[in-house]
């Protein structure tokens, strides 16, 4: 199977980090957010990635190169100008199906997980209503501290609780190859194609647990909490990310 991943945003919010890389190119723990991308997805055995990169393109070609330090086959589709998510992908289209593909993962290029692609697959593939698309999903934790109240007393203070009734979006899927006939040219896939999905009953969710690792990186907060959230992840990673530090 392949993956596609989104990394061709501007980061504007984490500027000045983004003046001279693209955001997917931020360090989290010493390694760029597409090295940690790309060695999940090397773990999982997906073997081919095609990366979408438009701002500072080079910077993140540079680093990957071929994907072999990864252990993957990396080729890279290049956006001219800024199309958005669904027409980057649109734009990748050539890139999937060159060998035929029933389906592949997608996934942004600013968010690290360490959820199981496997049961986005197995999802769609098992599925046996149409569906075009499976999407990852977590339980929404809050961004703020909540107030437990009893009439107009309170109770009991909680920092960020996971939200168990919301669920987010967690910007990783399975799609059916058939989903580039859905695409706009230049647009939001977010907005434009995934709202179609849903009011055609044709989008799955796939829930993952509590202990799911998962965050992505929008802020310098969020690069903070990412090095608390994934640092136990590094000590059994730590010989392997030694090469994929940027030189």
């Amino acid at each position: 199977m392949k993956a596609v991943i989104l990394a061709g945003g501007l980061g504007k919010r984490l500027r000045p980090l983004t003046d001279e890389r693209p955001k997917t190119m931020i360090e989290v723990g010493g390694v760029p957010i597409i090295g940690w991308q790309l060695s999940w997805l090397s773990k999982h055995k997906i073997r081919e990635v095609i990366i979408s990169i438009g701002y500072l393109k080079q910077v993140v070609m540079n680093y990957v190169g071929s994907g072999e330090k990864f252990g993957i086959q990396v080729q890279y589709s290049e956006e001219a100008e800024p199309l958005g998510t669904g027409g980057a992908l649109k734009t990748a289209r050539n890139f999937v199906l060159k060998e035929k593909q029933n389906s592949f993962l997608m996934m942004y290029g600013d968010i690290l997980t360490d959820l199981d692609p496997a049961l986005l697959v197995s999802h769609l593939r098992e599925n046996n209503d149409n569906a075009l698309g499976s999407i990852a999903s977590i339980s929404l934790r809050s961004p703020f501290g909540i107030i437990d109240v009893k009439g107009d007393r309170a109770r009991e203070f909680r920092e960020k609780p996971i939200l168990k009734d919301y669920l987010m979006n967690a910007g990783v899927y399975c799609l059916s190859s058939e989903i580039f006939d859905l695409l706009p040219n230049k647009g939001s896939f977010e907005s434009i194609t995934l709202p179609k999905l849903a009011a055609q009953d044709k989008l799955l969710v796939t829930r993952y647990d509590e202990a799911t690792r998962w965050r992505s990186i929008d802020s310098h907060k969020d690069i903070e909490e990412a090095e608390i959230e994934f640092g136990p992840l590094m000590p059994n990673l730590i010989e392997s990310f030694r090469s994929l530090r940027v030189k």
